[in-house]
């Protein structure tokens, strides 16, 4: 009796997850899919001036593959760049002045906000420091990027472009990471296919509908708008800024859009485990505003969605159930169909979708690393501060 109830249970718990992954591949706004780029362009007969805010601390790594790019913008309007030097100790500032003077191109400003205040991230307060530097010269537009954020030339015509035709407050792109070490491989594309799967990107650029989320390296937000949402003051306290700015326009009934980049790129690497687990677990718990039941149900969801379809194949096999085997790989081929089109558009090989599950069990561990982290009085982390604030973060209400 005892073993029939377990072999029922397992039973169960298959179906179960096989459940949840037919939901999302119906309801959950097709987040599967990749083909959520840049909407139509329109040319405006008037190209709107831009302001870009560049916030950046120790990120002389990095500018040498990215800032030139930036300057070498070909955009028919004014624009101006920012970039906000957030008390880097590795010549950050410096290295940004040699590189405009080496590169030319569109005209730079470099800059210093001090230290941010009480109640305020570093990040958002350089952000605000160098948003105030380009309201003083009156732009249209601001563009966000982060230092890390490698721009085609045409990277910021086509966001304009696309903005001024679809009516968007908000355009973001989701730069494409970098993906060449096997940690990057196996966790990056994952990175983003469960960001897409909280955040559909369809849902996000859909009138009326509640989900709001924006991709922090690459933001074109109308100046206007900015002022009327109060940004960045409404959201000083976030550690995710992005889903936080977001929210905050689209609560204001701001039409907003998110989707994939095409000719945007992250340079930073992230070549180790350690580089990626400390990228994830920083903000991790926040993002489940630091509640100890939301941090249970995430766990338990993941093991539930991830973890059972495998576990059950090889339970199953172990058993001799062929009803567990037939639930679980089902559950299973679900998932790894769902990941393929994320892989695709990383240009990795196709073998590494069946390993989803291994990666869902590391972002399992990042979270509850991210929480031990939280109550050991470390808090969330950016660029060597910490912030252990309970409402350091700003989410979304679905």
């Amino acid at each position: 009796m005892g073993q029939t109830a377990r072999v029922s249970a397992i039973v169960w718990t298959a179906a179960l997850s096989l459940a949840a992954w037919l939901w999302l591949l119906l309801f959950q706004g097709c987040f599967w899919r990749t083909d959520v780029r840049l909407p139509p362009e329109r040319d405006p007969a008037h190209w709107p001036s831009v302001g870009v805010v560049v916030p950046a601390r120790d990120e002389a790594e990095v500018l040498p593959a990215s800032l030139p790019s930036l300057l070498a913008q070909d955009y028919p309007g004014h624009v101006d760049v920012f970039l906000v030097d957030d008390g880097s100790s590795d010549g950050t500032g410096d290295l940004a002045r040699e590189l405009a003077r080496r590169a030319g191109g569109l005209p730079l400003t470099v800059s210093s906000p001090g230290e941010p205040p009480a109640g305020w991230t570093g990040k958002l307060w350089a952000v605000r420091h160098g948003i105030a530097l380009a309201r003083a010269r009156g732009p249209e537009y601001l563009l966000l990027t982060d230092a890390d954020i490698a721009h085609e030339p045409d990277s910021l015509r086509r966001l304009v472009a696309a903005a001024h035709a679809g009516g968007f407050d908000v355009v973001s792109q989701m730069a494409r990471l970098r993906v060449e070490s096997l940690w990057e491989r196996l966790v990056v594309p994952a990175f983003v296919y469960f960001f897409a799967q909280l955040y559909p990107f369809r849902r996000i650029g859909r009138r009326g509908a509640r989900t709001a989320a924006a991709a922090g390296g690459c933001v074109l937000l109308r100046a206007e708008t900015a002022e009327r949402a109060r940004i960045p003051d409404a959201i000083r306290h976030a550690v995710i800024d992005d889903v936080a700015l977001a929210r905050a326009v689209k609560g204001g009934g701001g039409h907003i859009w998110l989707g994939l980049a095409e000719r945007v790129d992250s340079v930073r690497p992230y070549p180790r485990l350690h580089d990626l687990w400390r990228m994830v677990s920083r903000s991790a718990y926040a993002q489940l505003r630091h509640h100890p039941l939301v941090l249970l149900g995430t766990v338990l969801g993941l093991a539930l969605v991830y973890l059972v379809p495998p576990l059950a194949v090889v339970v199953g096999l172990a058993t001799g159930g062929a009803a567990t085997v037939l639930l679980g790989g089902l559950a299973w081929l679900v998932m790894t169909g769902t990941y393929v089109p994320m892989l695709r558009y990383y240009r990795q090989p196709l073998w590494l979708a069946p390993l989803l599950p291994f990666t869902a069990f590391l972002y399992l561990l990042m979270t509850v690393d991210s929480a031990v982290q939280h109550y050991r009085g470390r808090g969330a982390a950016w660029k060597g501060r910490t912030y252990a604030r309970p409402d350091a973060v700003v989410g979304e209400e679905r």
